[in-house]
């Protein structure tokens, strides 16, 4: 009669065979089919323990020398209840601040807030390949902007406009509207401009207060937004129609503001809603990490040159000598000479290469950014002397206009403008009151 044996019975057997039969190792290995050495190691765990060493045990490791310590596994867990919007790598960013050793990755994160069900596992989505990321390379570069609806508790819609850094992500405005148009908007663009400075680019969408691209036809419309824009010197750049992922870092920046703030609070007022937008900006541009800037806050990576945006105090005698040196006495007139009579100005040419004035913007070149320049106005032309040198003229150009490059007609009036012209005997200080008087 057949009777089936457990594992262990058989491994008894064979170990009875060795020791009390007194068979050969190898024999009882080759009737059994197993080898040598496995006979050896049942006689040795025999020996070791009796027949109860002769079950299977754990193969699994006494220890991970790499196994997060449940110490710090309970505070993950912690954080995690505390802030329901912290991430893996918001939570391996805190635990660097709380010097905790070792600090877990990100995956080991995400793990151990799957084993305790703090977090609902999901697909990644794949990046399509047709995105591209791009970042300028220093603050007040660029800005992007764009308006965003969002109710109260009554479901009165409000809008609110909204800046950011392109660099350093920096929200650098944040403004609550009871109506979009263009007024409001441009009220609290200028409100920014006057608090941050004056950036080198805008980037918007095509929407109807910030430009008139699509409203005027074959002859768009200047909307206000693109007046103020020209005026201050901003080169103001469009998105492609459609496309939102061109402003992306703004859309991401409304989603944050969705679900960290809107989301958790309610507002009655538009005054409440202002001042609950002004802390949260505040915590956002200087408390907050961000995960695209390394973990820095914004404020920390909006560092630029502050005086940049301060009013330049008026010219010396000696700055204004140098910049207009003394009329020579020989046949050949300088620059500033057949300008005598002209109405004189001085500006700083911005980092366009754009100098405004008379409520027009006129573009001589970045070649001079950052110079000074002296403007002179006479028979309608406008012309730009730099270093003693006519670079550029102009015709005067009306409020509101953006002026760029030379036309031929205002070219062949610059060569010529230099011959047959009688000198007159102009002092320095003359050209220093009429300096003075523009």
């Amino acid at each position: 009669m057949l009777v089936e044996m457990d594992v262990v019975e058989q491994r008894y057997r064979v170990v009875l065979e060795v020791l009390e039969d007194g068979l050969p190792v190898v024999e009882v290995a080759a009737r059994h089919g197993v080898s040598r050495q496995t006979v050896h190691n049942w006689l040795r765990r025999y020996r070791g323990g009796g027949m109860s060493r002769l079950v299977d045990h754990s193969r699994r490791p006494a220890g991970c020398p790499h196994r997060m310590p449940p110490a710090v596994e309970e505070l993950i867990c912690e954080l995690r209840r505390k802030n329901p919007l912290w991430g893996p790598w918001r939570l391996v960013h805190e635990l660097q601040r709380r010097a905790v050793e070792p600090v877990p990755g990100r995956t080991s994160v995400y793990r151990a807030l799957e084993r305790n069900r703090l977090i609902e596992p999901a697909a990644r989505r794949r990046r399509r390949a047709v995105y591209r990321r791009w970042e300028r390379a220093r603050p007040m570069e660029l800005w992007q902007m764009d308006v965003v609806s969002f109710q109260l508790a009554d479901r009165a819609s409000l809008s609110l406009l909204t800046g950011v850094d392109d660099h350093s992500r920096y929200c650098v405005c944040a403004a609550v509207l009871r109506r979009a148009d263009s007024r409001s908007v441009c009220a609290a663009f200028s409100a920014a401009l006057g608090r941050y400075g004056v950036p080198d680019q805008l980037l918007t969408d095509n929407g109807m207060v910030f430009t008139g691209r699509f409203t005027g036809g074959l002859h768009p419309t200047l909307v206000l937004f693109e007046r103020i824009c020209q005026q201050q010197g901003i080169r103001h750049l469009l998105t492609k129609p459609r496309s939102p992922t061109t402003t992306g870092k703004i859309e991401r920046f409304h989603r944050t503001l969705r679900t960290e703030l809107f989301a958790t609070q309610r507002f009655s007022t538009v005054e409440e809603a202002q001042a609950a937008i002004d802390a949260y900006v505040e915590h956002y541009n200087n408390e907050r990490p961000h995960q695209a800037l390394g973990m820095l806050t914004p404020a920390r990576r909006f560092a630029y040159d502050e005086a940049a945006r301060l009013v330049e105090p008026p010219l010396s005698d000696e700055e204004i000598q140098v910049l207009v040196p003394q009329p020579s006495t020989t046949a050949r007139a300088t620059a500033l000479e057949p300008l005598s009579n002209a109405s004189l100005m001085q500006r700083k040419v911005h980092r366009q290469g754009t100098v405004g004035f008379g409520g027009a913007v006129y573009s001589i070149g970045r070649r001079f950014a950052g110079h000074l320049v002296t403007v002179a106005v006479d028979n309608g032309l406008v012309r730009f002397v730099v270093d003693n040198e006519v670079v550029r003229t102009h015709r005067v150009a009306a409020g509101g206009g953006y002026v760029r490059g030379d036309t031929k007609r205002e070219a062949l009036y610059r060569r010529n403008s230099h011959r047959n012209v009688e000198v007159e005997q102009t002092s320095v200080n003359d050209v220093v009151d009429l300096v003075r008087q523009a």
